[in-house]
């Protein structure tokens, strides 16, 4: 596996392209609400274990002497 597989995009099969077609219309203005603070919070995760990975590859960049 080359070690910049993990920056290929996800099969459209992912979680996200999942929620993504998910139709909406059943759902009350409460539960979307409620969906709105989950996908938020995911939101939030997802950006801060992206800048910990971003952080650790230019530590290891600047160790190892990485791409340029």
């Amino acid at each position: 596996m080359n070690m910049d597989d993990g920056d290929l995009p996800r099969p459209k099969g992912d979680a996200a392209s999942k929620l993504a077609a998910e139709d909406l219309a059943p759902y009350s203005q409460g539960e979307l609400d409620d969906r709105v603070e989950l996908l938020k919070a995911e939101i939030e995760r997802v950006i801060a274990h992206r800048d910990k990975a971003a952080a650790h590859r230019l530590a290891a960049d600047a160790l190892f002497g990485g791409k340029s």
